[in-house]
């Protein structure tokens, strides 16, 4: 494998907020979207919403929810038979947290926001809109229809008279926010103030240890599967050899016009874990305990964590990071996957840091164009406020 470096002079700061927050369980119950079976969207889709009030009452923040994608047959009918598949097998309560708190102390910013989490069931972060069936099964890729549905629901409870406005998502749900960021800015009024913020979601083109292409792969099979050609960004497909790279944000992120943020992990534990070694690559286990205890990796593993890993993802980001003026990064060092649903990690008194501001700060400060917020961490494991979040 080729050894990949990149040197990134940054100076890290830690200290913890001067308040006190205390975390308190928010159930918001579920929303069926009724009339969505005469759009095709196959099973009722479903989300919570949580009413904005005060200053945020005319202020929208969606937030798609991950879990992860299916790419054959057999992987999305045992799908279909659980909460990943279909929302009779969901909890009809969520608890909002980070982001999503309804609590000033714990999300300053987007508290009194309405704050929306669309549950998740289509296996192709929201871009499916084919249909599948044989003589004993029938399956519905129709992610695309229950993105719609949702949004038509939506739009006369408040949606169309936003004034500001964020779409949000964690993993695959982080990933749906490049697929839908701009067609989102479209429905709504024309002089709102919409962004999008992707958690978690930015996966990466990338090489496994094998040096194979099994992320593409992957890929590819999930959108000729489930019929997500028709939502990759038309200027990204016509301009490269091989369009379905454009399910990918690094290919997608040059063609979207609203102001963008990508938090993520240099380390991402799920792109570690699946792309960069997958179960496949490792069938005697050399990489076990590095994936389960970073301070277990050997030298060797380091520097393909270091090297062709976190390298990937800067320079995937470096054109974004030189020249976007109106995004935003927050990129650290802890192994973890998703950092903005969690109240430890999205505000909290020891909660991550980069150059001492916290995730839930440098979304706000970007949001609103308080401060420039690219935010880039030191390679591991300089980090000492990372929570490592590994399953």
């Amino acid at each position: 494998m080729r050894i990949c470096w990149i040197t990134i002079s940054l100076v890290l700061l830690t200290s913890a907020p001067l308040s006190i927050y205390s975390e308190q369980r928010h159930l918001v119950n579920m929303t069926l979207v009724q009339n969505a079976t005469a759009q095709g969207a196959g099973n009722l889709p479903a989300y919570h919403l949580d009413r904005g009030f005060g200053t945020g009452a005319r202020n929208w923040l969606l937030q798609f929810e991950g879990g992860g994608w299916c790419n054959d047959i057999e992987s999305c009918l045992e799908r279909s038979k659980t909460r990943r598949g279909s929302t009779r097998y969901m909890s009809k309560w969520e608890i909002f947290s980070g982001i999503l708190s309804n609590n000033a102390s714990l999300n300053p910013d987007f508290y009194n926001w309405n704050r929306v989490k669309l549950r998740y069931c289509d296996g192709a972060s929201f871009a499916g809109d084919s249909m599948f069936r044989n003589e004993t099964a029938r399956l519905y890729f129709r992610g695309q229809r229950i993105w719609k549905a949702i949004i038509l629901d939506l739009l006369p409870k408040g949606l169309n008279g936003a004034d500001k406005a964020l779409l949000s998502g964690c993993s695959a749900g982080g990933l749906a926010t490049f697929l839908h960021c701009d067609n989102f800015t479209k429905l709504l009024p024309k002089n709102a103030s919409v962004k999008c913020l992707s958690d978690a979601g930015f996966f990466l083109d990338v090489r496994d240890v094998s040096l194979q292409h099994s992320a593409r792969l992957f890929y590819e099979n999930l959108i000729v599967l489930q019929g997500a050609e028709q939502i990759l960004n038309k200027n990204c497909t016509s301009s490269r050899y091989y369009p379905n790279q454009c399910f990918f944000p690094q290919y997608a992120l040059p063609y979207i016009k609203t102001p963008y943020f990508i938090l993520n992990s240099a380390y991402d534990v799920y792109q570690f874990h699946h792309n960069l070694v997958p179960p496949s690559t490792d069938l005697r286990g050399h990489w076990k305990q590095c994936k389960l205890n970073p301070a277990s990796c050997n030298q060797n593993q380091l520097i393909i964590l270091q090297g062709c890993f976190r390298f990937e993802m800067l320079r995937a980001l470096l054109f974004f990071y030189e020249y976007s003026r109106k995004g935003g990064l927050f990129i650290n060092s802890c192994f973890a996957h998703c950092q903005s649903e969690s109240q430890d990690t999205w505000f909290a008194p020891d909660s991550p840091r980069v150059h001492n501001k916290t995730i839930a700060e440098s979304v706000g400060d970007w949001y609103f164009e308080r401060k420039i917020t690219r935010e880039v961490d030191c390679p591991y494991p300089c980090d000492s406020t990372c929570h490592n979040l590994i399953p």
